[in-house]
């Protein structure tokens, strides 16, 4: 999951090596979390963030073979 949140990140940001993907796992529950620089953070998230809406559904799709719950949060750096 995290490989997919970075390439898709890379190819929204004006910046892709500021692109910073880190995964944790926990019992059922995976975060991902994603940091753009603070420049691109309007390309991430999108009007009224529907590309970070996006992002998340396309990640919940990939996630759902797994019984794991996926959670992406985009941070600022």
């Amino acid at each position: 999951m995290k490989e997919l949140v970075e390439v898709i990140a890379k190819a929204l940001v004006e910046n892709p090596e500021a692109v910073v993907v880190t995964e944790r796992d926990s019992d059922r529950t995976t975060i991902i979390e994603l940091s753009v620089a603070p420049e691109d953070m309007g390309k991430v998230i999108g009007k009224q963030g529907r590309i970070a809406k996006a992002i998340r559904s396309v990640v919940k799709a990939a996630a759902s073979r797994s019984d794991k719950k996926v959670v992406v949060d985009i941070i600022d750096a």
